[in-house]
């Protein structure tokens, strides 16, 4: 079952990857006491906060317990007044308990509560940042299994150039996220969907779950309470692994995104044969060469002959599947590089920050981006690769 290895190898990376994102103490922790972990600070020029939505799509039913209304979990990063809010954690220490208890011997390296403690830079209730015009709005999704978390040094990036910046947690689909109430839902999808192989059910009711958080964020009666923030009419979406098929199913099927961008994700929803309405879509791959030898994904080259707008499909040297979310630059700080993230953490974030901005500026704000225009000297791992 070749075609499932691109995001399903999630969670084969984080099970091994994972073992050493959060690991070991450097050798003299016994004496001097294992180093916080610290995610990279924002490249931008705007300070970050970060708000929490919780919305419950009350027309929709959970996919994977039907007994339930559909739920999400937003983290809502904006640019903000610097030196107001307070500091917000990686993760809550319940949620960081379920990570580590699901990724085997990660749990013999590390704690919960050290994992729970990475430094994050935004900040919670942060006094938003006025501007002329209001911001662009991308919307996350992570990879499957993986909590919103996983893309935090990436989202306070994008806020801290100028973007509200929506990343999401889907019901049901990560290891254990705290819901109102302190409910931690476990991965409820992984029970029906692994068996079977059925990941299109997956980033098919992603691109739901986005169109209603855009229902929610930029409707006549918007949920969030800085939603004036946002230009309504400058909406992208970017997501790792699975999520970044749901960037491109949801501007399928929602007219209102105008960009989106794939991380490593295998199109189980296909690309429609008509194209994306001459939308741009940036395909950004990890190291194939990092996976299995008979990987292969043929749902990439059917994806780029639909495109009929501006694309571009990048290649990443040495980045592999798991270099587009926080877990290398975790590891590198745990004293730990997995062979199948060789290049450093602090580049891996990098890249992905400079081109996913560079898009993001070029398509939603019409800023000219030379670095997606081919190979340049300063990024040699980045190869462009046109079939």
């Amino acid at each position: 079952m070749k075609k499932i290895i691109r995001a399903v190898v999630t969670v084969a990376f984080a099970t091994a990857l994972a073992v050493p994102t959060a690991l070991a103490a450097p050798a003299t922790a016994a004496t001097e006491g294992p180093r916080r972990i610290e995610l990279p600070a924002p490249t931008g020029a705007f300070a970050v906060g970060r708000d929490t939505l919780a919305l419950t799509d009350h027309g929709r039913k959970d996919p994977w317990v039907p007994t339930e209304d559909r739920e999400l979990l937003l983290s809502l990063y904006y640019p903000a007044i610097a030196r107001t809010g307070t500091p917000t954690p990686y993760l809550a220490v319940p949620e960081a308990t379920a990570l580590l208890t699901d990724r085997g011997q990660l749990a013999d390296h590390t704690t919960p509560e050290r994992v729970a403690a990475t430094r994050t830079h935004a900040r919670t209730d942060a006094l938003p940042r006025p501007a002329l015009g209001r911001y662009p709005l991308v919307l996350l999704s992570p990879g499957f299994t993986m909590p919103r978390a996983s893309l935090t040094g990436l989202a306070e990036d994008l806020a801290s150039r100028g973007y509200v910046v929506a990343a999401v947690d889907h019901a049901y689909e990560s290891d254990g996220t705290l819901f109102p109430g302190g409910r931690l839902l476990g991965c409820k999808a992984c029970e029906q969907v692994f068996p079977t192989g059925e990941l299109k059910r997956v980033s098919d009711g992603r691109a739901l779950d986005l169109s209603f958080v855009l229902d929610r964020l930029t409707g006549p009666r918007p949920d969030w309470r800085y939603s004036w923030l946002i230009d309504r009419s400058r909406i992208g979406a970017a997501g790792h692994s699975i999520g970044g098929n749901a960037a491109s199913a949801v501007m399928a099927a929602d007219p209102r995104v105008d960009a989106g961008a794939n991380l490593d994700g295998t199109f189980f929803t296909p690309v429609p044969v008509g194209g994306l309405g001459g939308r741009p879509l940036l395909m950004f791959s990890g190291d194939p060469t990092l996976l299995p030898p008979d990987f292969e994904d043929p749902s990439w080259d059917e994806a780029w002959q639909r495109l009929n707008g501006w694309k571009r499909w990048l290649v990443v040297t040495g980045l592999g599947h798991p270099g587009f979310t926080d877990w290398p630059v975790l590891g590198d700080a745990s004293g730990y590089t997995h062979p199948e993230t060789p290049l450093a953490g602090a580049r891996s974030e990098q890249i992905v920050r400079s081109y996913l901005g560079a898009f993001f500026d070029q398509h939603l704000r019409g800023t000219p981006a030379p670095l997606l225009n081919g190979p340049t000297a300063a990024f040699p791992e980045v190869g462009f690769h046109r079939p």
